[in-house]
């Protein structure tokens, strides 16, 4: 892939490119980086360990998530499915709707 930039001799910058792809040879996630910014690795592993939590344990990483922290059952997941998927128990944040279906745990 080709950078609309352009380096100091006129040449386009080439842009860094990464593509997650799951077991199912899908494109699960794809970041694209310009050529004059490095890559953040941190991030990339952080993304990695999510989707592989995800695709494992019916769960999304919530906004700013960092491994360790605790994580979101996903909303097709009823309670008495997930007392039994998360033993170890979850929290239900009271919402102003007065549904139940935003509910965390720790994996």
């Amino acid at each position: 892939m080709v950078d609309p930039a352009i380096d100091s001799y006129g040449n386009n910058l080439p842009s860094r490119v990464l593509y997650i792809i799951g077991p199912d040879k899908k494109i699960k996630l794809g970041f694209l980086y310009p050529g004059s910014t490095g890559r953040n690795v941190d991030e990339v592993m952080r993304v990695l360990d999510a989707l592989q939590k995800a695709a494992k344990h019916r769960i999304a990483t919530p906004v700013n998530w960092k491994p360790g922290e605790l994580v979101v059952i996903q909303p097709g997941v009823s309670d008495d499915e997930a007392k039994q998927l998360f033993p170890q128990g979850f929290q239900t944040v009271a919402l102003p709707s007065n549904k139940s279906y935003l509910r965390f745990t720790q994996l």
